[in-house]
C-alpha cells in the first residue's frame, strides 16, 4: 500500500487555524489538479468545518512535510505556521483513521451523521477530477461499509445531539400530529432559526412570527412561509399558539407569570410547549406547570443533550472494534491484490516443478503403486509445497509499504522468477 494522509482537525488546531485551511468545494478541483501535478498517483481532499485532510497515493516517495508545504502555499501561509497543527498517517494507520472519521468516532460530537456524507462527497469530487484510482476506489467504498456497520450494529447514533434537534424531539413526544398546530416564533436569533428549520419540517398548520423589529419579523416569516405578527399582539399570538419558540436576547423576561396567566384565560386549545432558548431567559420559569404548559429553557435542553451524548459513549468500544476489523480486512484484501501477481507466479513455478518431479517419480515406479498409493504421494508433495510457500506468502502479507518492495525483489532473486 502507498497511502499518506496529512491534515488537521478540531483535535489539533483551533478554529482560527482550521478556517484558514478550509478548501471550499469550488476550489477542490484545482487543488486536486495541483496535487496530481506535484505527486502523481491519486489524491483526495476532505474539507469540513472541523477538519481538513489530504489523502495522496504518490508515484514517488513523499513525506508529510512536502504535503504540508503544498497546503501552506494553497492558502498563502508560512509552512511553519501550520506545521505544528498537522498530523500524518501512513498505510494501515491512514486506513484506520479514515474509517474512524467516516464512522464519526473522530468527530467533535461522536455519532453525528453528517461526516459520512462529507466523506462520500470528497470521494465524488476526486472521481470528477480523475484524481481517484484503484486504491481510493476500494478505500473510500470500504470506508462507507465500515461507517454503515457502525451505525447499524451499535447505538452510537441514537438520539439527537444538538439543542435544536433535542427540542423538536421533545415536541414530538407531546403531540401526535402537527397538521392542526400553530407555531409561534419570538425573536430571530441564529439558534432560533435553526430550531425553526426543524419545527418547519413537522409541517405545522401555521407559523406566526413576531419581533420588536417589524422588518425582521417579516424577513423570518418570508423565509419559513409564516405570518408576521406585530409585537404589540404578542399576548394574542401566544393564546393561539401550541408550540412557542422564543429567542429574543432581551435583557429581562418578556413574559412574566402574571402576564402569562392572562394569556391562559384566552386559550381554548390543548397543551402548550414553550422552547425558551434565549439567554437571558424570555419566560418566567414559574410558568411551567407540567400539565397545560411545558416550559423548557436552554439548560434543560442542554441537559437532555448531555444525557444523549453520555449514552453514546458506551457504544464507542464496539464501534472501535468494528472499525479495527474492517480496516484490517481492507488492508489484507488490498495486500492480496497488490501481491497477487508475484504470489501467482511463485505458485505456478512450484506447481510446474512439483509436477515434473512427480512425473519422473511415477515413471520410475510405474506398475508398482496402487491408485491409493499414487494419490497419497501426490498429496504429500502438494502438502510439502503448501508448507514451503506459506512462509514467503505470509511474509508478503505482513510486509509494510517500506519493506514490501525489497521482499518482492528478494523473492524474485531467490526463486529466479521472471527469468
Amino acid at each position: 500500500m502507498n497511502l499518506l494522509l496529512v491534515g488537521c482537525s478540531h483535535r489539533t488546531a483551533p478554529v482560527a487555524v482550521r478556517e484558514r485551511l478550509t478548501v471550499p468545494e469550488a476550489r477542490i478541483g484545482p487543488a486536486l489538479a495541483e496535487l496530481l501535478v506535484r505527486f502523481g498517483g491519486e489524491a483526495l481532499v476532505l474539507s469540513t468545518c472541523n477538519r481538513m485532510e489530504v489523502y495522496v497515493s504518490p508515484e514517488t516517495p513523499t513525506d508529510a512535510a512536502t504535503v504540508g508545504t503544498a497546503l501552506a502555499e494553497w492558502h498563502g501561509l508560512p509552512a511553519d505556521a501550520i506545521r505544528p497543527h498537522l498530523y500524518e498517517r501512513r498505510d494501515a494507520e491512514a486506513v484506520r483513521h479514515l474509517f474512524r472519521v467516516a464512522a464519526s468516532l473522530d468527530s467533535l460530537i461522536v455519532g453525528e451523521g453528517q461526516i459520512a456524507g462529507q466523506v462520500k462527497r470528497a470521494y465524488e469530487l476526486a472521481l470528477q477530477a480523475a484524481a481517484a484510482g484503484p486504491l481510493f476506489h476500494g478505500l473510500f467504498q470500504h470506508a462507507r461499509v465500515a461507517a454503515k456497520r457502525v451505525r447499524r450494529e451499535t447505538g452510537i447514533a441514537h438520539g439527537h445531539a444538538s439543542v435544536s434537534s433535542v427540542a423538536v424531539d421533545y415536541v414530538r413526544q407531546v403531540f401526535a400530529h402537527f397538521h392542526d398546530k400553530t407555531v409561534l416564533v419570538i425573536g430571530a436569533g441564529k439558534m432560533g432559526r435553526l430550531t425553526l428549520k426543524h419545527l418547519r419540517a413537522l409541517a405545522p398548520h401555521r407559523i406566526l412570527v413576531t419581533n420588536r423589529s417589524p422588518e425582521k419579523a417579516a424577513e423570518v416569516a418570508a423565509g419559513c412561509g409564516g405570518e408576521p405578527i406585530p409585537w404589540a399582539k404578542l399576548d394574542d399570538a401566544l393564546a393561539r399558539a401550541d408550540i412557542v419558540l422564543s429567542t429574543t436576547g432581551a435583557p429581562e423576561p418578556i413574559m412574566t407569570r402574571r402576564q402569562f396567566d392572562g394569556v391562559l384565560t384566552k386559550r381554548t386549545g390543548g397543551p402548550m410547549v414553550i422552547l425558551d432558548i434565549a439567554v437571558p431567559r424570555d419566560f418566567d420559569p414559574r410558568i411551567h406547570d407540567g400539565d397545560r404548559v411545558c416550559l423548557f429553557n436552554i439548560d434543560d435542553l442542554q441537559r437532555i443533550r448531555e444525557q444523549t451524548l453520555a449514552s453514546r459513549q458506551k457504544h464507542v468500544g464496539p464501534a472501535e472494534a468494528i472499525v479495527e476489523q474492517e480496516a484490517a480486512r481492507f488492508v489484507k484484501e488490498w495486500t492480496r491484490r497488490r501481491h497477487g501477481p508475484i504470489i501467482a507466479q511463485l505458485t505456478d513455478e512450484f506447481d510446474c516443478k512439483r509436477r515434473a518431479v512427480m512425473s519422473q517419480l511415477m515413471g520410475k515406479l510405474n506398475g508398482r503403486l496402487s491408485d491409493a498409493d499414487r494419490q497419497s504421494i501426490e498429496g504429500a508433495f502438494r502438502l510439502l509445497q503448501n508448507q514451503f510457500l506459506h512462509g514467503p506468502i505470509s511474509a508478503l502479507g505482513d510486509a509494510s509499504h517500506e519493506g514490501g518492495p525489497a521482499l518482492l525483489e528478494a523473492l524474485r532473486q531467490l526463486f529466479r522468477l521472471g527469468e
